[in-house]
Protein backbone atom coordinates (compact mmCIF):
# COMPACT_ATOMS: atom_id res chain seq x y z
CA UNK A 1 0.00 0.00 0.00
CA UNK A 2 1.40 3.35 -1.00
CA UNK A 3 1.96 6.15 1.45
CA UNK A 4 -0.18 9.23 1.48
CA UNK A 5 0.59 12.91 1.08
CA UNK A 6 -0.77 15.73 3.20
CA UNK A 7 -1.37 18.15 0.38
CA UNK A 8 -4.63 19.67 1.59
CA UNK A 9 -4.01 23.26 0.55
CA UNK A 10 -6.83 25.74 0.65
CA UNK A 11 -6.92 28.41 -2.01
CA UNK A 12 -8.08 31.20 0.25
CA UNK A 13 -7.34 34.81 -0.38
CA UNK A 14 -7.09 34.51 -4.17
CA UNK A 15 -10.61 35.15 -5.40
CA UNK A 16 -12.51 37.33 -7.76
CA UNK A 17 -11.72 39.14 -10.92
CA UNK A 18 -9.21 41.41 -9.21
CA UNK A 19 -6.88 38.46 -8.62
CA UNK A 20 -6.41 37.43 -12.26
CA UNK A 21 -2.76 38.45 -12.26
CA UNK A 22 -1.96 36.30 -9.28
CA UNK A 23 -3.98 33.39 -10.69
CA UNK A 24 -1.98 33.54 -13.92
CA UNK A 25 1.25 33.37 -11.99
CA UNK A 26 0.02 30.43 -9.96
CA UNK A 27 -1.44 28.62 -12.98
CA UNK A 28 2.03 27.50 -14.03
CA UNK A 29 2.12 25.52 -10.82
CA UNK A 30 -1.20 23.73 -11.40
CA UNK A 31 0.31 20.34 -10.82
CA UNK A 32 1.16 18.10 -7.90
CA UNK A 33 3.97 18.97 -5.60
CA UNK A 34 6.49 16.32 -4.53
CA UNK A 35 5.61 13.59 -2.10
CA UNK A 36 6.82 15.39 0.99
CA UNK A 37 5.33 14.58 4.35
CA UNK A 38 4.45 18.00 5.67
CA UNK A 39 1.60 18.56 8.08
CA UNK A 40 1.35 22.33 7.91
CA UNK A 41 -1.59 22.21 5.49
CA UNK A 42 -4.01 21.06 8.18
CA UNK A 43 -3.26 24.16 10.26
CA UNK A 44 -4.19 26.52 7.47
CA UNK A 45 -7.40 28.42 7.27
CA UNK A 46 -9.18 30.14 4.45
CA UNK A 47 -8.17 33.77 4.23
CA UNK A 48 -10.91 36.36 4.15
CA UNK A 49 -11.05 37.78 0.61
CA UNK A 50 -12.53 41.03 1.95
CA UNK A 51 -9.16 41.84 3.51
CA UNK A 52 -7.84 42.57 0.02
CA UNK A 53 -9.18 46.06 -0.81
CA UNK A 54 -11.24 46.03 -3.96
CA UNK A 55 -10.22 49.61 -4.73
CA UNK A 56 -6.50 48.81 -4.87
CA UNK A 57 -5.77 49.42 -8.54
CA UNK A 58 -2.03 48.84 -8.69
CA UNK A 59 -1.51 45.17 -9.63
CA UNK A 60 1.79 44.94 -7.76
CA UNK A 61 0.35 46.43 -4.58
CA UNK A 62 -2.73 44.22 -4.87
CA UNK A 63 -0.54 41.14 -5.24
CA UNK A 64 1.61 42.15 -2.26
CA UNK A 65 -1.50 42.61 -0.11
CA UNK A 66 -2.90 39.25 -1.27
CA UNK A 67 0.39 37.46 -0.59
CA UNK A 68 0.67 39.06 2.84
CA UNK A 69 -2.86 37.97 3.63
CA UNK A 70 -2.16 34.40 2.51
CA UNK A 71 1.18 34.06 4.29
CA UNK A 72 0.49 35.92 7.53
CA UNK A 73 -3.22 35.32 8.04
CA UNK A 74 -3.48 31.96 6.27
CA UNK A 75 -2.68 29.93 9.38
CA UNK A 76 -4.48 29.22 12.62
CA UNK A 77 -1.24 30.09 14.42
CA UNK A 78 -1.37 33.70 13.21
CA UNK A 79 -2.42 34.74 16.71
CA UNK A 80 1.19 34.10 17.80
CA UNK A 81 2.80 36.45 15.26
CA UNK A 82 2.63 39.48 17.62
CA UNK A 83 5.14 37.68 19.84
CA UNK A 84 7.83 38.39 17.22
CA UNK A 85 7.87 42.21 17.50
CA UNK A 86 7.34 41.89 21.26
CA UNK A 87 10.48 39.72 21.52
CA UNK A 88 12.48 42.25 19.50
CA UNK A 89 11.15 45.12 21.62
CA UNK A 90 11.92 43.21 24.80
CA UNK A 91 15.51 42.81 23.66
CA UNK A 92 15.88 46.44 22.59
CA UNK A 93 14.46 47.86 25.82
CA UNK A 94 16.32 45.34 28.01
CA UNK A 95 13.32 43.57 29.49
CA UNK A 96 13.81 40.46 31.57
CA UNK A 97 15.78 37.83 29.65
CA UNK A 98 13.26 35.18 30.62
CA UNK A 99 10.59 37.25 28.85
CA UNK A 100 12.76 37.44 25.74
CA UNK A 101 13.16 33.66 25.80
CA UNK A 102 9.42 33.01 26.22
CA UNK A 103 8.37 35.49 23.51
CA UNK A 104 10.99 34.12 21.11
CA UNK A 105 9.68 30.59 21.61
CA UNK A 106 6.13 31.73 20.91
CA UNK A 107 7.26 33.61 17.81
CA UNK A 108 9.13 30.61 16.45
CA UNK A 109 5.99 28.44 16.49
CA UNK A 110 4.09 30.09 13.57
CA UNK A 111 7.33 30.76 11.69
CA UNK A 112 8.19 27.06 11.62
CA UNK A 113 4.75 26.28 10.18
CA UNK A 114 4.98 29.05 7.59
CA UNK A 115 8.40 27.88 6.40
CA UNK A 116 6.83 24.48 5.68
CA UNK A 117 3.97 26.17 3.81
CA UNK A 118 6.32 28.30 1.70
CA UNK A 119 8.44 25.26 0.91
CA UNK A 120 5.34 23.54 -0.44
CA UNK A 121 4.50 26.56 -2.58
CA UNK A 122 7.98 26.62 -4.12
CA UNK A 123 7.76 22.86 -4.70
CA UNK A 124 4.81 23.38 -7.06
CA UNK A 125 7.09 25.29 -9.43
CA UNK A 126 10.36 23.39 -9.06
CA UNK A 127 9.04 19.87 -9.57
CA UNK A 128 9.26 16.81 -7.32
CA UNK A 129 13.04 16.36 -7.16
CA UNK A 130 14.08 19.91 -6.31
CA UNK A 131 11.00 20.34 -4.14
CA UNK A 132 11.82 17.19 -2.22
CA UNK A 133 15.39 18.31 -1.65
CA UNK A 134 14.15 21.72 -0.51
CA UNK A 135 11.74 20.07 1.90
CA UNK A 136 14.53 17.83 3.19
CA UNK A 137 16.62 20.93 3.89
CA UNK A 138 13.92 23.20 5.34
CA UNK A 139 11.82 20.53 7.06
CA UNK A 140 13.56 21.11 10.38
CA UNK A 141 14.98 24.57 9.72
CA UNK A 142 14.13 25.85 13.20
CA UNK A 143 16.04 23.09 14.99
CA UNK A 144 18.97 23.44 12.60
CA UNK A 145 19.26 27.21 13.04
CA UNK A 146 19.01 26.96 16.84
CA UNK A 147 21.70 24.27 16.79
CA UNK A 148 24.01 26.38 14.61
CA UNK A 149 23.69 29.39 16.92
CA UNK A 150 24.32 27.17 19.94
CA UNK A 151 27.42 25.79 18.23
CA UNK A 152 28.62 29.31 17.52
CA UNK A 153 28.32 30.09 21.24
CA UNK A 154 29.98 26.76 22.12
CA UNK A 155 26.88 25.43 23.90
CA UNK A 156 27.35 21.82 22.84
CA UNK A 157 25.01 20.47 25.52
CA UNK A 158 22.13 22.59 24.21
CA UNK A 159 22.71 21.25 20.68
CA UNK A 160 22.78 17.62 21.79
CA UNK A 161 19.80 17.88 24.11
CA UNK A 162 17.62 19.78 21.62
CA UNK A 163 18.32 17.37 18.74
CA UNK A 164 17.86 14.34 20.99
CA UNK A 165 14.59 15.84 22.22
CA UNK A 166 13.40 16.31 18.62
CA UNK A 167 13.87 12.63 17.85
CA UNK A 168 12.26 11.50 21.10
CA UNK A 169 9.39 13.94 20.66
CA UNK A 170 8.60 12.73 17.15
CA UNK A 171 8.78 9.04 17.99
CA UNK A 172 7.15 9.03 21.43
CA UNK A 173 4.87 12.07 21.69
CA UNK A 174 3.81 12.57 18.07
CA UNK A 175 3.67 8.97 16.88
CA UNK A 176 2.23 7.70 20.14
CA UNK A 177 -0.49 10.37 20.22
CA UNK A 178 -1.31 9.75 16.57
CA UNK A 179 -1.71 5.99 17.02
CA UNK A 180 -3.79 6.45 20.18
CA UNK A 181 -6.06 9.19 18.84
CA UNK A 182 -6.41 7.52 15.45
CA UNK A 183 -7.34 4.22 17.05
CA UNK A 184 -9.92 5.77 19.35
CA UNK A 185 -11.47 7.82 16.54
CA UNK A 186 -11.63 4.89 14.10
CA UNK A 187 -12.59 1.96 16.31
CA UNK A 188 -14.89 0.46 13.68
CA UNK A 189 -12.55 1.08 10.73
CA UNK A 190 -9.41 -0.58 9.47
CA UNK A 191 -6.20 1.39 9.89
CA UNK A 192 -3.56 0.55 7.32
CA UNK A 193 -0.12 1.89 6.55
CA UNK A 194 2.67 1.16 4.10
CA UNK A 195 5.11 -1.25 5.68
CA UNK A 196 7.87 -0.52 3.13
CA UNK A 197 7.96 3.17 4.00
CA UNK A 198 7.98 2.47 7.74
CA UNK A 199 10.75 -0.13 7.33
CA UNK A 200 12.97 2.28 5.41
CA UNK A 201 12.68 4.94 8.10
CA UNK A 202 13.13 2.40 10.90
CA UNK A 203 16.32 1.03 9.34
CA UNK A 204 17.73 4.55 8.91
CA UNK A 205 16.97 5.28 12.55
CA UNK A 206 18.74 2.06 13.56
CA UNK A 207 21.75 3.07 11.45
CA UNK A 208 21.82 6.44 13.19
CA UNK A 209 21.60 4.68 16.55
CA UNK A 210 24.59 2.50 15.64
CA UNK A 211 26.61 5.60 14.77
CA UNK A 212 25.71 7.06 18.17
CA UNK A 213 26.65 3.85 19.98
CA UNK A 214 30.12 3.51 18.45
CA UNK A 215 31.66 6.63 20.08
CA UNK A 216 29.97 5.78 23.38
CA UNK A 217 31.30 2.21 23.40
CA UNK A 218 34.73 3.40 22.33
CA UNK A 219 34.81 5.88 25.20
CA UNK A 220 33.95 3.18 27.74
CA UNK A 221 36.10 0.43 26.27
CA UNK A 222 38.94 2.28 24.56
CA UNK A 223 42.34 3.28 25.83
CA UNK A 224 44.88 5.90 24.89
CA UNK A 225 46.34 5.47 21.43
CA UNK A 226 49.90 5.80 20.13
CA UNK A 227 51.62 9.12 20.53
CA UNK A 228 49.74 9.91 23.68
CA UNK A 229 46.43 10.43 21.85
CA UNK A 230 43.54 10.43 24.30
CA UNK A 231 40.30 8.51 24.08
CA UNK A 232 38.43 11.81 23.57
CA UNK A 233 40.44 12.55 20.43
CA UNK A 234 39.74 9.14 18.93
CA UNK A 235 36.08 9.45 19.89
CA UNK A 236 35.92 12.79 18.10
CA UNK A 237 37.57 11.34 14.98
CA UNK A 238 35.22 8.35 15.02
CA UNK A 239 32.22 10.69 15.37
CA UNK A 240 33.31 12.76 12.39
CA UNK A 241 33.82 9.67 10.25
CA UNK A 242 30.42 8.32 11.34
CA UNK A 243 28.80 11.67 10.53
CA UNK A 244 30.12 11.53 6.98
CA UNK A 245 28.69 8.01 6.61
CA UNK A 246 25.34 9.19 7.98
CA UNK A 247 25.17 12.12 5.56
CA UNK A 248 26.02 9.85 2.62
CA UNK A 249 23.33 7.40 3.74
CA UNK A 250 20.80 10.22 3.95
CA UNK A 251 21.70 11.41 0.44
CA UNK A 252 21.19 7.86 -0.84
CA UNK A 253 17.84 7.78 0.96
CA UNK A 254 16.79 11.02 -0.75
CA UNK A 255 17.73 9.56 -4.15
CA UNK A 256 15.88 6.36 -3.23
CA UNK A 257 12.78 8.32 -2.23
CA UNK A 258 12.68 10.88 -5.02
CA UNK A 259 14.22 9.04 -7.96
CA UNK A 260 14.74 5.29 -8.02
CA UNK A 261 11.79 4.09 -5.90
CA UNK A 262 9.50 7.07 -5.97
CA UNK A 263 6.42 4.87 -6.50
CA UNK A 264 6.83 3.48 -2.97
CA UNK A 265 6.21 6.92 -1.48
CA UNK A 266 3.50 8.22 -3.80
CA UNK A 267 0.10 8.99 -2.37
CA UNK A 268 -3.06 7.05 -3.07
CA UNK A 269 -5.03 10.26 -2.91
CA UNK A 270 -3.15 11.81 -5.81
CA UNK A 271 -6.17 11.67 -8.08
CA UNK A 272 -8.33 13.39 -5.48
CA UNK A 273 -5.98 16.35 -5.19
CA UNK A 274 -5.06 16.96 -8.82
CA UNK A 275 -6.85 20.33 -8.69
CA UNK A 276 -4.46 21.78 -6.15
CA UNK A 277 -2.22 24.63 -7.22
CA UNK A 278 0.05 27.20 -5.69
CA UNK A 279 -1.66 30.16 -4.03
CA UNK A 280 1.31 32.52 -4.36
CA UNK A 281 3.98 32.93 -7.02
CA UNK A 282 7.45 31.44 -7.00
CA UNK A 283 9.40 34.62 -6.34
CA UNK A 284 6.90 35.76 -3.74
CA UNK A 285 7.25 32.46 -1.89
CA UNK A 286 11.04 32.60 -2.20
CA UNK A 287 11.24 36.14 -0.80
CA UNK A 288 8.91 35.27 2.08
CA UNK A 289 10.97 32.15 2.79
CA UNK A 290 14.21 34.14 2.95
CA UNK A 291 12.62 36.79 5.16
CA UNK A 292 11.13 34.31 7.59
CA UNK A 293 14.38 32.35 7.75
CA UNK A 294 16.16 35.55 8.79
CA UNK A 295 13.55 36.19 11.48
CA UNK A 296 13.95 32.59 12.70
CA UNK A 297 17.69 33.19 12.88
CA UNK A 298 17.14 36.33 14.97
CA UNK A 299 14.74 34.65 17.38
CA UNK A 300 16.99 31.58 17.58
CA UNK A 301 19.83 33.85 18.65
CA UNK A 302 17.58 35.26 21.38
CA UNK A 303 16.64 31.73 22.51
CA UNK A 304 20.22 30.50 22.69
CA UNK A 305 21.43 33.66 24.40
CA UNK A 306 18.74 33.68 27.09
CA UNK A 307 18.25 29.98 27.81
CA UNK A 308 20.43 30.09 30.95
CA UNK A 309 18.56 33.13 32.29
CA UNK A 310 15.21 31.45 31.64
CA UNK A 311 16.43 28.29 33.35
CA UNK A 312 17.51 30.23 36.40
CA UNK A 313 14.37 32.39 36.51
CA UNK A 314 11.90 29.55 36.08
CA UNK A 315 13.77 27.01 38.19
CA UNK A 316 13.90 24.54 35.29
CA UNK A 317 17.07 22.81 34.17
CA UNK A 318 18.62 23.62 30.80
CA UNK A 319 18.39 19.95 29.83
CA UNK A 320 14.60 19.96 30.38
CA UNK A 321 14.15 23.12 28.31
CA UNK A 322 16.35 21.72 25.53
CA UNK A 323 14.82 18.24 25.46
CA UNK A 324 11.16 19.16 26.00
CA UNK A 325 10.36 22.81 25.19
CA UNK A 326 12.55 23.50 22.16
CA UNK A 327 11.45 20.41 20.15
CA UNK A 328 7.77 21.06 20.87
CA UNK A 329 8.10 24.63 19.61
CA UNK A 330 10.04 23.63 16.51
CA UNK A 331 7.64 20.83 15.55
CA UNK A 332 4.33 22.20 16.83
CA UNK A 333 2.74 22.29 13.37
CA UNK A 334 3.90 18.77 12.53
CA UNK A 335 2.74 17.50 15.91
CA UNK A 336 -0.78 18.84 15.45
CA UNK A 337 -0.91 17.80 11.80
CA UNK A 338 0.11 14.23 12.49
CA UNK A 339 -2.65 13.79 15.07
CA UNK A 340 -5.25 15.39 12.78
CA UNK A 341 -4.30 13.07 9.93
CA UNK A 342 -4.56 10.09 12.27
CA UNK A 343 -8.04 11.20 13.32
CA UNK A 344 -8.96 11.23 9.61
CA UNK A 345 -7.70 7.63 9.35
CA UNK A 346 -4.71 8.66 7.22
CA UNK A 347 -2.14 6.69 9.16
CA UNK A 348 0.41 6.68 6.34
CA UNK A 349 0.72 10.45 6.51
CA UNK A 350 1.01 10.43 10.29
CA UNK A 351 3.80 7.87 10.10
CA UNK A 352 5.48 9.85 7.36
CA UNK A 353 5.39 13.02 9.45
CA UNK A 354 6.67 11.46 12.67
CA UNK A 355 9.17 8.95 11.27
CA UNK A 356 10.29 11.24 8.46
CA UNK A 357 11.04 14.13 10.79
CA UNK A 358 12.87 11.88 13.27
CA UNK A 359 14.91 10.36 10.44
CA UNK A 360 15.82 13.79 9.11
CA UNK A 361 17.01 14.94 12.53
CA UNK A 362 18.96 11.77 13.24
CA UNK A 363 20.56 11.25 9.83
CA UNK A 364 20.90 14.81 8.53
CA UNK A 365 20.79 17.52 11.19
CA UNK A 366 22.89 15.73 13.84
CA UNK A 367 25.80 14.73 11.54
CA UNK A 368 25.62 18.11 9.79
CA UNK A 369 26.11 19.82 13.16
CA UNK A 370 29.14 17.60 13.82
CA UNK A 371 30.66 18.57 10.46
CA UNK A 372 29.86 22.26 10.95
CA UNK A 373 31.40 22.17 14.43
CA UNK A 374 34.48 20.57 12.86
CA UNK A 375 34.72 23.54 10.47
CA UNK A 376 34.17 26.02 13.32
CA UNK A 377 36.81 24.36 15.46
CA UNK A 378 34.23 23.37 18.10
CA UNK A 379 34.58 19.91 19.61
CA UNK A 380 31.21 18.22 19.12
CA UNK A 381 30.95 14.44 18.80
CA UNK A 382 28.19 11.84 18.61
CA UNK A 383 28.65 10.73 22.21
CA UNK A 384 25.36 11.75 23.84
CA UNK A 385 26.33 10.07 27.16
CA UNK A 386 25.01 6.76 28.47
CA UNK A 387 21.51 7.68 29.70
CA UNK A 388 20.61 9.80 26.67
CA UNK A 389 21.86 7.20 24.19
CA UNK A 390 20.01 4.49 26.13
CA UNK A 391 16.78 6.50 25.89
CA UNK A 392 17.32 6.94 22.16
CA UNK A 393 17.97 3.22 21.68
CA UNK A 394 14.92 2.21 23.71
CA UNK A 395 12.73 4.68 21.80
CA UNK A 396 13.81 3.47 18.36
CA UNK A 397 13.48 -0.20 19.30
CA UNK A 398 10.06 0.21 20.89
CA UNK A 399 8.85 2.19 17.87
CA UNK A 400 10.01 -0.48 15.42
CA UNK A 401 8.50 -3.21 17.61
CA UNK A 402 5.17 -1.37 17.91
CA UNK A 403 4.84 -0.86 14.16
CA UNK A 404 5.73 -4.52 13.52
CA UNK A 405 3.17 -5.74 16.06
CA UNK A 406 0.57 -3.36 14.60
CA UNK A 407 1.08 -4.87 11.15
CA UNK A 408 1.16 -8.45 12.41
CA UNK A 409 -2.15 -7.94 14.23
CA UNK A 410 -3.67 -6.57 11.04
CA UNK A 411 -2.50 -9.61 9.05
CA UNK A 412 -3.85 -11.88 11.78
CA UNK A 413 -7.22 -10.15 11.54
CA UNK A 414 -7.30 -10.65 7.76
CA UNK A 415 -6.38 -14.33 8.16
CA UNK A 416 -9.14 -14.91 10.73
CA UNK A 417 -11.70 -13.15 8.53
CA UNK A 418 -10.74 -15.36 5.60
CA UNK A 419 -11.02 -18.53 7.72
CA UNK A 420 -14.41 -17.48 9.04
CA UNK A 421 -15.60 -16.68 5.53
CA UNK A 422 -14.46 -20.08 4.27
CA UNK A 423 -16.03 -21.86 7.25
CA UNK A 424 -19.38 -20.15 6.77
Amino acid sequence: MDSQEPWNLENGGVHGADMNGLDKEASFADRRAPHNTSASSVLRKKSDPMLVPAKVRLPVLRQVVANMQEVILGTKLAILFPAIPLAIAADLYKFGRAWIFALSLLGLTPLAERVSFLTEQIAYFTGPTVGGLLNATCGNATELIIALFALHQNKIHVVKYSLLGSVLSNLLLVLGSSLLCGGLANLKKEQRYDRKQADVNSLLLLLGLLCHLLPLLFRYGGSGGPGGASVAEYTLQLSRASSIVMLLAYVVYIVFQLKTHRQMFESQEEDEEDGEKAVIGFWSAFCWLVGMTLIIALLSEYVVGTIEAASSSWGISISFISVILLPIVGNAAEHAGSIIFALKNKLDISLGVALGSATQISMFVVPLCVIVSWIMGTLMDLDFSLIETGCLAFTILITSFTLQVFLDLFHLQLWLEQKLAIGS
